[in-house]
């Protein structure tokens, strides 16, 4: 085995063959010739990838593993750890897109030769990019003139483990280029690593670079692996600063290889070891870290960036946003997500005050649950300016609630947010609101409210507070719309009610099984999972949309693109997750889906077995029970286990037809709640806010129109 040979799990051996754990357990037992483990654990081996690799094509188990895949094992099993080897692919990359030339020669080495100018050439491109051995990039914003650049080279001895991954990754840029290359790998490694890093999804993102730009120069003091950096368009001077040194190494590379801006990053706590105290940016994005305690509040009690009042030690969120304000020019914007108790929390009730007198704090923006970590809340975002000398501060704060935006409240929840039409909202407030300090209110979404009504004794900035919901559009009309809609579904679901039950005869028990797994080796069906593709493409069939019976909602992530599993008619999905008993037949409208991550897609061949049949036995409680896993906090199921009778396909189809009609009724049943939650608030709302009378009973409660 070559001496830095990546390694692989067998989960991942799994998901290169298209199969689950247990075949490949059930391969280590029956093939002498399998490969023996080379790490790892007695529970838990690692094997090579390349012998692993070998021995799945020798038994036609694999036609071949993509660059992408291969590159990636590379870099998972680096004997040095994926972040470290991330940083070798960062600078190894910058190297041969900065001097593509001298990347092409020494490419042409062997190993043995490689490593000393390779190093060489990564040490003089990062004091070309980052700043170093006297020169740096761009002018004195950009940092201290011969200070040493932050991204540090590994050397000839460091690199030395990682050439099969360079050239791996060399080539992939050859497809993709270098920042795609590098985006995919550092993607995946967040993807792998979920619990590791708090991040800021894009459609934040991108909102708040739309808030506080244009920009020449931005700061991010809490930059995690530059997302928000990223998402600001234009600038020409980068400055990021966080506590990980290595986000922060990973900053500056992904940073340097997307453009040509000047850039610095450096590795410490923004707030006790300000990195940019002489820095005066154009736009600061932060979204630090919430609830605290232990951020220096005794010994910054006397630190300048206190200019609206000390911060209680209870309130870290406020000391960011302080500092943010200090590193900001006379007149530049800083927007910063923040969670929702720090508009209303009263320990910071004075600085929050002080931040409106003086016309510091522009806007409030409530986003919907769901939008970034942690994402069981509804953030905020906040929109501050650095107040100019000559100005008295502002007479008027603009509020905005996007969970009063149409779409939101039935759409909402993780990466189903319809950020197209959040931004748009919060954007056509806060450009005439910027441009005359004041705006016209759209009720239950954005209205600018004088500074004097929220000095009280709370000072309470949530959005909510001021903007009451909006009556329903449409008034009593569009609530009698709704009831004659619950009517007809509720006629509708009576016709559809299951007859009576008919006991069946003994013979049942005496069935011929068959497993799933067994009927996809026979080539009855075909097994795809979800959760592959990414970059633009088809909207995705979510977990979400499959237990609510909805329509296909997600998107897919962003990313170089990847191919992802599209659903056709007639497909089964089922979920893996929670130990439910869903299965949906996909029909014409929802057919052309990608398939998306805790998924999994049944394809039947329809010679040989009808979907609803399929589905209908695939929803038994006992046989979900006998094929869910309950190793964890989390019941999985192993759809491979899963057990249907061996019938002929006339009769499949005749169970099939009942399966169906169950789920018609089921659909009825469902919209038939959804309706009558709707009417019911609808009435509660128009009661409670005088649109609606309430009658005196005679005509059965439901009132006259007002």
């Amino acid at each position: 085995m070559p001496e830095h040979a990546a390694e692989v799990t067998a989960a991942t051996i799994a998901r290169l063959a298209g199969v689950g754990r247990a075949a490949v357990s059930n391969w280590r037992r029956r093939h002498a010739d399998f490969p023996k483990p080379v790490g790892g654990t007695e529970t838990s081996p690692s094997f090579a990838l390349h012998e692993v690799e070998q021995w799945l094509h020798a038994q036609g188990k694999l036609a071949e593993v993509s660059l992408r895949e291969r590159v990636w094992q590379q870099l998972s099993g680096h004997p040095a750890g994926a972040v470290t080897a991330l940083v070798h692919v960062g600078c190894a990359l910058l190297a041969a897109q900065q001097h593509p030339h001298r990347w092409r020669e020494l490419a042409a080495l062997d190993d043995a030769a490689l490593a000393a100018p390779l190093a060489e050439l990564v040490e003089r491109v990062l004091g070309e990019r980052f700043g170093g051995r006297g020169e740096r990039s761009g002018g004195a914003e950009s940092g201290r003139a011969g200070q040493s650049h932050f991204v540090h080279g590994p050397g000839a001895a460091g690199l030395a483990d990682s050439l099969p991954l360079l050239r791996g990754a060399a080539e992939l840029a050859d497809e993709d280029g270098a920042q795609a290359a590098f985006e995919f790998l550092l993607g995946r490694h967040l993807d792998a690593n979920p619990r590791q890093y708090t991040l800021t999804p894009p459609g934040p993102a991108t909102l708040m670079a739309a808030l506080a730009g244009p920009a020449a120069s931005v700061l991010d003091p809490a930059c995690g692996t530059g997302t928000l950096l990223s998402a600001l368009r234009g600038a020409t001077a980068l400055h990021g600063q966080d506590a990980d040194p290595d986000l922060a190494a990973l900053t500056g590379l992904r940073l340097a290889l997307a453009g040509s801006a000047a850039i610095r990053t450096e590795a410490a706590d923004s707030l006790r070891a300000d990195a940019f105290g002489d820095l005066a940016a154009d736009a600061v994005l932060c979204h630090p870290p919430f609830n605290e305690r232990a951020w220096g509040h005794d010994e910054l009690a006397y630190d300048p960036r206190w200019e609206y009042g000390l911060p209680a030690r209870t309130e870290s969120e406020l000391a960011w946003v302080q500092h943010a304000l200090a590193r900001l020019r006379e007149g530049g914007t800083a927007v910063l997500l923040m969670p929702p108790a720090a508009a209303s929390r009263r320990s910071g009730r004075r600085i929050r005050a002080d931040l409106l007198r003086r016309g510091a704090l522009r806007a409030v923006v409530a986003l919907p649950a769901g939008a970034a970590p942690p994402y069981g809340i509804p953030l905020h975002l906040w929109v501050l300016r650095k107040p100019d000398a000559a100005l008295r501060g502002a007479p008027e704060l603009l509020l905005v609630d996007t969970a009063g935006i149409e779409g939101v409240a039935v759409d909402g929840g993780r990466d189903r947010l319809p950020w197209d039409a959040l931004r748009s909202a919060v954007l056509d407030a806060w450009a005439p609101f910027d441009r005359d300090g004041t705006v016209t209110e759209r009720p239950g979404v954005s209205r600018s409210v004088p500074v004097i009504e929220l000095l009280d004794d709370d000072v309470d900035l949530a959005p909510a507070r001021h903007l009451p919901p909006p009556a329903a559009e449409g008034g009593t009309a569009a609530l009698d719309d709704v009831r004659e809609r619950l009517a007809a579904t509720l006629r509708r679901t009576a016709e559809l009610t299951p007859p009576p039950a008919v006991p069946a005869t003994g013979e049942g028990a005496r069935r011929q099984l068959a497993t799933v797994g067994e009927l996809a080796r026979a080539g009855a069906l075909v097994l795809r999972s979800g959760g592959a593709g990414t970059g633009p493409g088809p909207v995705v069939l979510t977990e979400h949309d499959v237990l609510a019976g909805a329509a296909p909602s997600g998107t897919l992530p962003e990313g170089p693109a990847e191919e992802p599993v599209l659903t056709r008619a007639g497909d089964v999905v089922v979920p893996v997750l929670g130990g439910g008993t869903v299965a949906r037949v996909v029909d014409e409208a929802g057919a052309g889906a990608a398939l998306g991550r805790n998924l999994q897609l049944l394809r039947p061949d329809p010679g040989a077995l009808d979907p609803w049949f399929l589905a209908g036995y695939l929803r038994g409680t006992a046989n979900n029970r006998q094929a869910s896993s309950h190793a964890t906090t989390a019941s999985r199921l192993d759809v491979r286990r899963l057990q249907l009778p061996r019938l002929p396909l006339a009769e499949q189809r005749r169970y099939g037809r009942r399966f169906r009609e169950l789920a018609a009724f089921e659909d009825a049943l469902r919209l038939a709640g959804r309706l009558g939650e709707q009417l019911v608030q609808g009435l509660h709302d128009g009661l409670t806010d005088g649109t609606v009378d309430p009658g005196d009973g005679a005509d059965g409660g439901r009132g006259r129109r007002g």
